[in-house]
């Protein structure tokens, strides 16, 4: 549906731009680990209202998915961590291939959090 307005040539036109945003990204980011983010900006929505009111829904997911949804668009892996502080994740992310670091860079910061 969030695709409707959109001609084939501007789909093709918005991956090849995705592409680029995935190489600038990555070579700013290649001397390091990770990247940490914030995960959610959000105390949790109230769930019966979710179900009830799409607008809500919308407008509720979209706040949820904003801090996560780079990893997704760069192609990378991610994990989030609670740090204790209610609604307050923290998000490490790396290169697709990165997993095995990210568990162990979560492994470690899970330590340093509790």
């Amino acid at each position: 549906e969030g695709g409707k307005p959109y001609s084939a040539p501007e789909y093709v036109a918005a991956w090849r731009d995705l592409d680029c945003q995935r190489l600038i990204f990555d070579e700013a980011t290649a001397g390091y680990d990770a990247v940490l983010a914030p995960t959610c900006p959000n105390l949790p929505p109230n769930s019966q209202r979710l179900i009830e009111d799409d607008a809500y829904f919308l407008e509720n997911n979209m706040l949820c998915l904003r801090n996560t949804r780079i990893a997704s668009l760069m192609g990378w892996a991610a994990l989030t961590l609670p740090t204790g502080v209610p609604s307050t994740g923290i998000m490490l992310m790396g290169p697709g291939g990165s997993e095995e670091r990210l568990l162990r860079l979560g492994s470690a910061a899970e330590a340093a959090l509790a």
